[in-house]
């Protein structure tokens, strides 16, 4: 049961299922902001198991905590945040998680050709990348990154 005045982090731990290394860590990345009591210990808002799940969440669809960070700043630290708080960070991550299908979209229907052809800069498609054109716009599979062939 947690504590009246604040959550332990094994406490947290357990409820969330992370180790209490990774909740420390994403305390030191800024994600989440518990404070000490008398006896020096972590106590936590109950609002950060949302926090905290929507962290592993963000990270299952790419995103990096760099990012999860900039959006969770926009949430109140000492509340749970209400739905239209998370509807208007979702509505953030929705332009990106858009963009990102589309990649993914396009990765498995040109999948097969793109390989073969010689989009990582091969000098061998006299079709998509003659004479290695590719390679003048930079590293990596130049195509599936959304770089178009020259006609």
């Amino acid at each position: 049961m947690p504590a009246p005045h604040g959550l332990s982090i094994g406490y947290l731990a357990e409820r969330t299922g992370l180790a209490v290394s990774a909740i420390r860590y994403y305390e030191a990345q800024g994600l989440l902001e518990p404070w000490r009591n008398a006896g020096g210990q972590r106590r936590f808002h109950r609002a950060d198991i949302r926090r905290l799940s929507f962290i592993m969440i963000a990270q299952k669809f790419g995103f990096t905590l760099p990012e999860i960070r900039e959006q969770l700043q926009s949430l109140p630290n000492k509340r749970t945040p209400t739905k239209d708080d998370w509807s208007r960070l979702s509505a953030g991550f929705r332009s990106h998680l858009d963009a990102r299908i589309a990649t993914l979209e396009k990765l498995r229907d040109d999948l097969d050709g793109c390989i073969g052809c010689g989009c990582l800069s091969l000098p061998t498609c006299a079709l998509y990348n003659a004479e290695d054109r590719a390679a003048k716009k930079g590293q990596g599979p130049r195509y599936l990154m959304g770089d178009r062939p020259e006609t």
